[in-house]
């Protein structure tokens, strides 16, 4: 299971958005300490059984666990023993985060194999200001996560996070920068401040992450207020400390309990409030607008315009002349290949496809060889649907199939691929699903090439018998990319 799905399994699960934190303060433990007759004892002891009664207690109240690194490597080779002690204490379907806020490239690679594989933690809290570089190592585990901090709320701060002025301030092309380095499903944010007006300046600016808040009980009274700036369209994608303070009485169990249930009577409220939307799932992260960009197109509306420009921007749209597979000449050519190589990007293809295939109902996933088999298997993954595909030809030699992967005759198959210019490659692996027994109902594309004008290859599927899909068409991309002012009226008349 990835962080990811436990993490929203838990908040679903438990019904929450809270989060303990395991932060031994000697302070803090002192007075809980004497309540329960353990002033005499050492503070490693009384940090044991601190955390033991606090997982405890708060377990089934709170959908993750962290731990400020800082805390037990202060009691040297004692408190890594605690840490290893807080792992067993918490509920393996918790996320346990470790609070690092890690930054030296020297010792990543050693510190996330520690984390992630001895301690087994599920994610880590990092410093930006190493750059993508510092997350790599970290992002390596397919399983885990990284929670990169893009703002903290010390009053000293201030001077540097709002560098070089308040209207673009540093800390928000953090957030920009960061989401291209990993998915929502593997990349959060940690936001430190108790104002609403700054949390929905990162909540525009990344309205797919989930965000990680710190320091915002230093005024209770704004909670409505960075609720309602942080929730996402789902009233999740937030993640709120349960107050320190809180965490050394003694009805902390009920206390948690209690607060779970305002924020959930808050959480109804707010989704109550907000317009209807057509889907129930969140929309795919967009970069921002910076300075010097080209601008975009209802850039945090409608996620597929962003996605269009970023597209034409790494070179998936070329012209001059082109032979399509079919032996057509085009004056332009559509090349996806290239978003193999961007994460992110790539993910935001995969959300674009998941949309239609969430309708669809389907056993198997096939991908039409070769192009479209990165995408059918980033599908088969994210959609959790085993992943087929018929051969381009059979060889002489090894097992001779004509379907690659496991399947059962009567299985019901849908077909992904890339673009849907003439149906003729689509057709073609489709007969050799059916000729091995499997059932194909539907045909999924990226592109449709006709778009409302040119329907030819649609016609020609319908005629066969199949449905298609079309995340996108000719005439929208085109109308997209005319706006953001990527195309000149003479590419744009090519494309029509």
């Amino acid at each position: 299971m990835g962080f990811f799905v436990q993490l929203t399994e838990a908040i679903a699960g438990r019904q929450s958005l809270l989060m303990t934190g395991l932060d031994p303060n000697p302070e803090m433990l002192q007075s809980w300490a004497q309540r329960r007759g353990m002033a005499n004892r050492s503070f490693l002891s009384q940090a044991r059984h601190w955390i033991k009664a606090v997982v405890e207690e708060t377990s089934p109240h709170v959908c993750a666990i962290k731990a400020s690194l800082g805390f037990y490597q202060a009691l040297g080779p004692l408190g890594l023993e605690l840490l290893l002690e807080v792992r067993d204490l918490v509920p393996r379907d918790l996320p346990l985060i470790i609070d690092a806020k890690h930054g030296d490239l020297n010792s990543s690679t050693a510190l996330a194999h520690y984390l992630f594989r001895d301690l087994a933690v599920d994610a880590v809290t990092l410093s930006p200001l190493a750059g993508q570089d510092i997350a790599a190592p970290f992002l390596l585990y397919g399983d885990k996560a990284v929670v990169i901090t893009c703002r903290s709320s010390n009053p000293a701060a201030k001077l540097i996070q709002y560098h070089p002025e308040e209207s673009d301030p540093l800390f928000l092309k953090i957030v920009r920068e960061c989401q291209l380095w990993g998915t929502p499903d593997q990349l959060l944010l940690e936001v430190g401040t108790s104002d609403p007006a700054v949390l929905a300046q990162v909540r525009a600016a990344a309205p797919e992450r989930v965000l990680m808040l710190r320091s915002i009980w230093s005024e209770e009274e704004r909670l409505d207020g960075l609720l309602q700036a942080g929730l996402n369209p789902s009233a999740d994608g937030l993640l709120l400390p349960l107050p320190q303070n809180l965490l050394v009485e003694d009805d902390l169990a009920d206390q948690a309990a209690a607060l779970k249930a305002m924020i959930n009577r808050r959480r109804e409220r707010w989704l109550v409030q907000q317009p209807q939307q057509p889907s129930d799932r969140c929309a795919v992260w967009l970069p921002g607008q910076q300075n010097g960009e080209l601008p975009l197109v209802n850039a945090g509306v409608d996620p597929m315009e962003s996605l269009i420009v970023d597209l034409f921007d790494i070179g998936c749209l070329l012209f001059g002349e082109y032979v399509q597979a079919s032996g057509a000449i085009f004056n332009y050519y559509i090349d996806l290949r290239q978003i193999i190589s961007d994460p992110n990007l790539f993910h935001r293809v995969l959300h674009g496809y998941c949309n239609l295939l969430e309708q669809l109902s389907f056993d198997r996933i096939a991908g039409i060889p070769y192009g479209s088999l990165p995408t059918a298997t980033g599908l088969s993954l994210q959609l959790r649907k085993p992943l087929i595909y018929p051969r381009k030809e059979v060889k002489a030699h090894g097992a001779r199939r004509l379907i690659e992967g496991d399947f059962n005759e009567g299985d019901t198959v849908v077909v992904v691929d890339d673009i849907l210019i003439s149906g003729g490659s689509v057709l073609e692996g489709i007969q050799k699903l059916e000729s091995s027994g499997l059932v194909v109902r539907d045909v999924v594309v990226f592109i449709d090439h006709g778009g409302e004008r040119d329907c030819q290859a649609r016609e020609r599927l319908a005629k066969a018998g199949y449905r298609s899909h079309a995340v996108l068409d000719i005439a929208r991309i085109t109308a997209v990319l005319t706006a953001a002012g990527r195309l000149s009226p003479d590419q744009a008349a090519l494309l029509g």
